[in-house]
């Protein structure tokens, strides 16, 4: 049977040429190419930097949407700073492509019920895992599937991954794009994540050697106090990752 010509390599379903768009995104960065597309009943967007078409091994980061880190600059979490030190890699390395992903907020359980685990956390002492399970919540329902169709419209069948997840590479392999390689991408903690921090290596399983192995006392941090690696070091190869996954 001939395959559907919206279905790209690796099985998964495409993206309906009505469900997408693209025009110049003109940065403080520098000029993306903005692709703007409609999965699973989300709008999210792909900015493309350089020559990353039709290319294998590309660098690309899959972020997560987080309102109150990417946009308000929140220190209970390390997503703005991921987000700024993704970018800031992509541009230095003169190609790549970040994703994006819309509905993962509270890694997918919506914003109205990461407010709610975020409340836990401060009143009763719970960790990001504890705080969603005694709420009744699922602790990650993160679909990478929108991810892996874009990248497959822009032709695109392997990537260097911006990621301290090991769950990612299996998530996107599944949905047919190959990960050649893992490159860390290490925000430095400080007093309000480092639980959080912990609480993802210790019990979510990311690769986050940055991380001191007894955490301090959890405290409230003025927002000059927030601090990230210098880009070189963030996004070098872990000592703490596989052989395999190390670029």
């Amino acid at each position: 049977m001939a395959q559907d010509s919206k279905t790209p390599r690796g099985g998964h379903r495409g993206i309906d040429p009505s469900d997408i768009a693209e025009s110049d995104l003109v940065t403080t960065r520098g000029t993306f190419r903005m692709v703007a597309f409609r999965a699973d009943g989300e709008e999210h967007l792909a900015l493309v930097y350089g020559r990353a078409r039709g290319r294998d091994g590309v660098l690309v980061r899959m972020h997560s949407e987080c309102l109150s880190g990417d946009v308000f600059g929140a220190l209970r979490c390390e997503c703005g700073s991921q987000l700024d030190l993704a970018l800031n890699a992509i541009v230095r390395e003169g190609s790549g492509v970040l994703v994006y992903l819309r509905g993962h907020e509270g890694r997918g359980i919506g914003l109205v019920d990461k407010v709610r685990t975020n409340l836990l956390q401060d009143e009763r002492g719970l960790d990001t895992v504890d705080s969603a399970t005694a709420l009744g919540l699922p602790v990650d329902v993160r679909d990478y599937g929108p991810a892996a169709r874009v990248l497959a419209y822009l032709g695109i069948g392997s990537v260097r991954l911006l990621s301290n997840n090991p769950h990612k590479i299996r998530s996107l392999e599944s949905h047919g794009i190959r990960v050649a390689a893992r490159v860390p991408l290490l925000a430095a903690p400080n007093d309000e994540n480092l639980a959080y921090l912990t609480a993802k290596r210790d019990r979510l399983g990311h690769d986050l050697p940055q991380v001191p192995m007894v955490p301090a006392p959890r405290e409230r941090a003025e927002p000059e106090g927030a601090a990230v690696l210098d880009d070189a070091a963030a996004t070098a190869p872990s000592p703490l990752s596989g052989t395999p996954l190390t670029p």
